[in-house]
């Protein structure tokens, strides 16, 4: 009896790799640590590429599936203020990308890098591989799909070869990073990057990128005799913390030449609360004073309407875009202009002070009156934080939100929580709304963070406007999805606040005014939306008394340590 013949193993041949596998390895060997998206029809190469990579182990950005493209960008931002790292965020075509431009203008006026990718319709109407085969295909289809967001990014760029799409990655966070940063925008045709490669995928090298600019030794020498010969210097900033390092600097710098320090419009942790020469958040009073003004990382100093300089002030504008060229109009006076990072600017304006030597009896007397000054300001603060009410107010919640979360958390605050009752002390623990003013950013970028940074206790502050544009549903779902317990305190006051106050700002006496400026800004009758976040498996409560708010806060705040749920506590601020 013959044995029967071996049978024969057929292998499948080797599939070979296609652009969109070089796209996603050029963003890993970028930094790229997440790769958010909200994917359409323009998506089957990046998902082949995804695939792939699970089978071959080859480096690829974790993929995040979040399901509003505004939540994804806000996201995408706080991962990098978490690890200053680039983020990468895909959405589907031109109708994803006008999803994205309320989020994309606060990342732009933050300097926060990350590119922001789409699918183009296919270009082919038939004949090529992944050409059109929708109605979508046509209607989707622009003269100029980037046009939508050009003026909002550094730079953009339309796929055209599918070998080209390593460099087009390295140019595209080249420019990103490089000083002062931004977004970019990529478009990437179904074709080009589902076509195949011409060999097999060769590793990406990243190019170097430029440290951050360092200041005109002769202009730092000149503002050094400027602060050393004034009586009454002051230092205005909003955002010289969006380089950790330099708070500490600033910290040194200010006490050790008594520079009070204006944090006005503040979006990031500037300087300590107690910090002796933190002068608060209003620069009118040090400002009426002031024979000299160093206006740092800030864009808007003052408000021409409300606050008057001294005459004769000289004014110095430092920062990595001290004239802020993307505004268009912008008319505050500058006798002296520094390009350099805060960091940069900072330590070398310090070692120039140093040199110049500037009377020390002068300076101990102005620190020790600015220290009592200090003091004074916040003990005034503890004390309307403390007043008692039958209601609950923004200085008392702010300062129970302290209390509860402690000096290590994480708070992105989209407008309502008062850092004058809620003191920060640590570098990178506070992160405040852009001044592009888009709404639904904070909650998005508190998960972003918490993504990056799964040890840390995340906080969002929001309104109950700024909630309901965070997309509720959408948000809570991705918390749950990727296990990231976030705590959301919404200070609910069942209105539009800025609408209201700009309305009574101008017509006070107006008919207007006779309605306390609540037409148009009435948010009534306010949904349940401590119940939106039990939906989704987490803590919700309502708090209406002053009394019970400390108990439900440190609730909420274990529901996420300990239990490792989001929750969300619903602040009733009739204000």
């Amino acid at each position: 009896m013959s044995a029967r013949p071996t049978a024969q193993k057929h292998e499948k041949p080797a599939r070979p790799p296609i652009a969109g596998e070089l796209f996603l390895s050029a963003l890993a060997a970028h930094g790229v640590d997440y790769f958010f998206c909200n994917p359409g029809t323009d998506f089957p190469p990046v998902v082949e590429a995804f695939t792939r990579a699970q089978k071959t182990n080859r480096p690829v950005p974790q993929p995040v599936l979040v399901t509003h493209e505004n939540l994804a960008v806000a996201m995408a931002h706080g991962a990098y203020l978490m690890n200053g790292r680039p983020q990468a965020v895909m959405v589907h075509v031109n109708v994803g990308t006008a999803n994205t431009i309320n989020n994309l203008a606060n990342l732009s006026r933050d300097r926060a890098p990350f590119l922001l990718a789409a699918g183009r319709t296919p270009i082919t109407e038939s004949g090529q591989f992944g050409g059109r085969m929708r109605q979508i295909h046509w209607g989707q289809e622009m003269f100029d799909q980037a046009g939508m967001v050009r003026e909002l990014v550094k730079w953009d760029y339309e796929l055209r070869v599918p070998g080209q799409v390593g460099d087009v990655v390295s140019r595209a966070l080249e420019v990103a990073m490089t000083s002062p940063r931004g977004p970019v925008y990529l478009a990437l045709p179904r074709e080009p990057l589902s076509a195949e490669l011409d060999g097999p995928i060769e590793p990406v090298q990243p190019r170097a990128v430029a440290a951050s600019p360092y200041p005109d030794p002769a202009s730092i020498e000149k503002l050094a005799r400027w602060i050393a010969d004034a009586e009454n210097p002051v230092l205005i900033t909003a955002a010289a913390g969006r380089e950790p390092h330099a708070v500490e600097l600033l910290a040194k710098f200010a006490e050790r030449w008594a520079v009070p320090v204006v944090s006005f419009n503040t979006r990031y942790l500037n300087l300590p609360s107690t910090h002796p020469m933190h002068q608060g958040f209003d620069p009118g009073a040090l400002l009426a004073e002031a024979d000299v003004a160093i206006l740092l990382e800030c864009e808007v100093p003052w408000f021409p309407i409300d606050h008057t300089p001294r005459a004769g002030c000289k004014f110095a504008h430092m920062g990595e875009d001290p004239a802020f060229v993307r505004y268009p109009i912008r008319s505050f006076p500058s006798d002296l202009t520094i390009t350099a990072s805060a960091r940069n600017a900072i330590a070398a304006l310090d070692a120039a002070l140093a040199k110049a030597a500037p009377d020390a009896g002068r300076i101990s007397a102005r620190f020790q009156r600015l220290s009592e000054q200090s003091n004074a300001r916040r003990s005034k603060a503890g004390q309307a934080a403390a007043a008692q009410s039958d209601k609950i107010t923004v200085p008392y919640a702010s300062k129970c939100v302290g209390d509860a979360v402690g000096l290590d958390a994480v708070i992105f605050n989209e407008y309502p929580l008062s850092l004058e009752h809620c003191p920060r002390e640590k570098p990178g623990t506070y992160f405040g709304s852009s001044t592009a003013g888009g709404l639904g950013w904070g909650l998005g970028a508190a998960l972003g963070a918490k993504l990056a940074a799964p040890e840390k206790l995340v906080v969002a502050t929001l309104g109950d406007g700024t909630y309901m544009f965070t997309n509720p549903t959408v948000s809570h779902w991705v918390a749950e999805r990727y296990k990231l317990p976030v705590l959301t305190i919404i200070f609910n006051n069942s209105r539009y606040g800025a609408v209201r106050r700009a309305t009574l700002s101008m017509f006070q006496d107006g008919a207007a005014g006779e309605d306390d400026g609540r037409f148009l800004a009435d948010l009534d009758p306010s949904p349940p939306y401590d119940e939106f976040v039990k939906a989704q498996g987490g803590f919700g409560a309502r708090v209406e008394r002053p009394q019970d708010l400390p108990e439900v806060l440190a609730r909420a705040r274990d529901a996420v340590v300990k239990e490792k749920r989001q929750a969300l506590v619903n602040v009733i601020t009739p204000y």
